[in-house]
């Protein structure tokens, strides 16, 4: 485990529509890359970058962030610690444990559709670089 830089709250972006007390698992398709199954469930300290999350995520239904609480031990994502932004600014993380979900945050920013679809081109053009590898 990597030295953990803050002790929360922490955020998870998704789709689902849960309720306190469910917990969040790994073993589900990457947002990124959908063809990579995840070892891991990821979170950060940013309900924006859970937001982001949430927006990125595949399906109709509406985005929601949700305040979890890891159950175990967690690490940096070195998705984007070791590989984007050294000493971890974006306050993300991730975990082989459940996350349990506190509640559901109507406090985060949407994003325009026009930043969203810069999102969604960016992460297109990273899918076709070996730089877009997922560290699972």
């Amino acid at each position: 485990m990597s030295d953990v830089l803050d002790e929360g709250p922490f955020f998870h972006g998704t789709k689902a529509d849960l309720r306190a007390g469910d917990l969040l698992t790994a073993g589900y398709r990457s947002n990124y890359r959908p063809e990579v199954v995840m070892n891991h469930i990821y979170f950060t300290a940013l309900p924006d970058g859970a937001g982001l999350a949430a927006e990125l995520a595949p399906g109709d239904a509406a985005p929601r962030v949700y305040a979890v609480e890891p159950t175990g031990l967690f690490e940096n994502d070195p998705n984007v610690t070791d590989k984007k932004f050294p000493g971890n600014p974006t306050r993300s993380y991730r975990s082989r444990e459940p996350l349990r979900v506190v509640g559901e945050v109507a406090d985060w920013t949407r994003l325009t559709p026009e930043a969203l679809q810069t999102w969604r081109d960016r992460l297109a053009v990273l899918r076709e670089d070996e730089r877009g590898e997922i560290i699972n």
